[in-house]
């Protein structure tokens, strides 16, 4: 079976030989965002570059499934166990506001406790902490470093855009186009535009204990390639008392939901693995390709459990001095293609985050380090 897998190497990566070049400015970019943010977002607290806002930080508890096929059964999954876990479900948008106008993209980010090796983060690679950073979208809108940069700004300038009426729609994409007007004819983004498009033309608004959510680009699996998703369960859907979600009914209503929900009842999800057949169809390169499941299916190599709680109770200090990044991994699950490596920059942005906040730069030990006790 595993000999239809492309085996890992560092050969099907490419990378920019201007890379780090371009770096230096997405790190200039995020430096300047994250510090002007407690003003510009009206918090008087420096939030984050993306995924600004907090849904909610839910206890959870990771089960490494036995007796998985040898191939998927690769790096940590491939000592069957339980780890405690938290989960942050959060909007995509690198803004605060309400949820009608952030829109129905959201995060599913998973920081796994007690997770041995040597992490792929500059700061506290000795940390037991294992991140998983997801969105319930399967593929990603930027697939170099070069037009990261110019995605981003018309990113955070999207409702400024729309606030000028169809003409600034057809600005919006002309601009995401043609990286405002930087770049050659045969260099246009038009995958990355596409992707974008589709993103934000398909993703559904839902409650979030009903979503799929994606790595988008690649990882290292141990001896082969992937791509991570976690998927509710069927029982979910059935079993959730908010079955349809309408954003206009207040500023609020993602995070209510998940209050409500996980008040009345547990959750579960499949930790699942799709590792890649061809580098053609399921490129490592471009992240705006969705890998076909007719190809590779994903397969279920762990679960993910969501007692019932009050996720009220999470200390709102230490809860926003978390930090994710998909490179809190060990060597086995490095995240794979130059997008990946840009995305290195939330450790800067949460560096100045935290330092503006006057919050403690480490990683917690626990899910207890964030969340109170049942009782307490």
């Amino acid at each position: 079976m595993s000999s239809d897998f492309v085996r890992y190497s560092p050969e099907i990566e490419t990378f920019d030989p201007m890379l780090n070049e371009h770096m230096t400015q997405i790190l200039d970019y995020w430096a300047k965002k994250v510090g002007e943010s407690p003003v510009k977002e009206g918090s008087g607290r420096a939030v984050r570059g993306a995924h600004a806002k907090t849904f909610g930080v839910v206890r959870a508890e990771v089960e490494i499934l036995s007796e998985v096929p040898a191939a998927y059964a690769q790096g940590i999954y491939a000592k069957p166990g339980r780890h405690d876990a938290l989960i942050r479900f959060s909007s995509s948008s690198n803004h605060l506001g309400p949820d009608a106008q952030l829109g129905p993209v959201v995060g599913f980010a998973m920081k796994i406790f007690d997770v041995d090796g040597t992490k792929l983060v500059d700061e506290e690679p000795d940390s037991t902490t294992f991140d998983l950073v997801l969105k319930n979208s399967p593929t990603f809108i930027a697939n170099t470093a070069k037009h990261y940069l110019f995605i981003e700004e018309i990113g955070d300038r999207v409702g400024d855009y729309l606030t000028q009426g169809r003409a600034g729609f057809h600005q919006l994409l002309a601009d995401y186009l043609t990286g405002k007007g930087t770049l050659e004819q045969s260099g246009w983004a038009w995958e990355e535009l596409f992707a974008f498009v589709k993103t934000a033309a398909e993703t559904q608004v839902r409650n979030p204990l009903q979503g799929t959510y994606w790595t988008m680009a690649s990882v290292r699996h141990g001896d082969y390639v992937a791509k991570v998703r976690i998927a509710a369960v069927a029982e979910n859907a059935e079993n959730v008392i908010h079955q349809k979600l309408d954003l206009s009914n207040g500023p609020d209503v993602f995070g209510p939901v998940l209050v409500d929900e996980l008040r009345a009842r547990a959750f579960d999800f499949d930790l699942q693995v799709q590792l890649c057949t061809d580098l053609t169809a399921m490129p490592v390169n471009d992240t705006t390709v969705e890998w076909s499941e007719k190809l590779s299916p994903f397969v279920t190599v762990g679960r993910v459990h969501l007692p019932r709680q009050d996720i009220t109770t999470a200390d709102p200090e230490q809860a926003d001095a978390l930090a994710f990044n998909q490179w809190r991994v060990t060597s086995d699950h490095r995240p794979l293609g130059e997008i990946m490596d840009v995305r290195r920059v939330y450790s800067e942005s949460a560096r100045i985050r935290r330092e503006i906040n006057d919050q403690p730069q480490r990683e917690p030990v626990s899910a207890d380090d964030v969340l109170s006790l049942p009782g307490h």
